[in-house]
């Protein structure tokens, strides 16, 4: 258990770091778009002779890109940090107990068979886009296999984390780890964070301070 539980730590390392870098994207994103956005509003306004790029459908696809790579290979940060949906009503009356076996279940007869049938299905369907070079059918379109590389990658990450998770549900339930989650809240996550910095006591309430 002692190496499943270091090939845990390996790869959450490497989904955490992912997840930061790729999180910057968003900024790019934002950037591009303002950017198309200005240039579209200004139209012919700029003088053909300033060394910038126009407006096109490859700044467009690029934005699409980018939210698609920070979407896709983030998800896995997202699992490993426990910020997936969850359907509160049911889980918060489980046992930490019980939640932990339905992970571990969850884990291994859905997410794991999900995310493997789409690399399966993904990995034939890059390797044809790469090798023909193909291309968008919108005017002055940007490659494609980069596009579907990042959903490959994306849930090959998925996959590995939802590994990792399997293998830290069953080293909580045989009592090998500390559960990682146990000092999360049942709070949303901005509530929760203000809880952390202060923002938030025993004291406050929505109308004040309590009489």
């Amino acid at each position: 258990m002692t190496l499943l539980i270091g090939l845990s730590s390996i790869i959450d390392a490497i989904t955490r770091f992912v997840g930061k870098a790729v999180s910057w994207l968003v900024l790019v994103a934002v950037l591009v778009s303002a950017y198309n956005a200005t240039v579209r509003y200004l139209g012919g306004s700029v003088p053909d002779w300033v060394p910038i790029p126009r407006a096109s459908n490859a700044l467009l696809e690029l934005q699409w890109y980018l939210y698609g790579a920070v979407f896709l290979m983030a998800a896995a940060w997202t699992l490993q940090d426990n910020e997936h949906i969850r359907i509160d009503l049911v889980s918060n009356r489980l046992s930490r107990r019980t939640r932990d076996i339905i992970d571990l279940c969850g884990h291994l007869l859905a997410l794991l068979p999900f995310a493997g049938l789409l690399i399966w299905l993904a990995w034939p369907w890059f390797w044809r886009s790469y090798n023909s070079g193909e291309i968008s059918g919108n005017a002055n379109g940007l490659i494609l296999w980069p596009a579907k590389l990042i959903l490959l990658v994306g849930f090959i990450m998925l996959f590995a984390q939802g590994v990792s998770e399997a293998i830290k549900r069953l080293a909580v339930l045989r009592g090998d780890m500390e559960d990682p989650h146990l000092d999360d809240s049942d709070l949303p996550p901005a509530v929760a964070e203000m809880e952390k910095g202060g923002g938030l006591n025993d004291d406050d309430d929505i109308g004040g301070s309590r009489p």
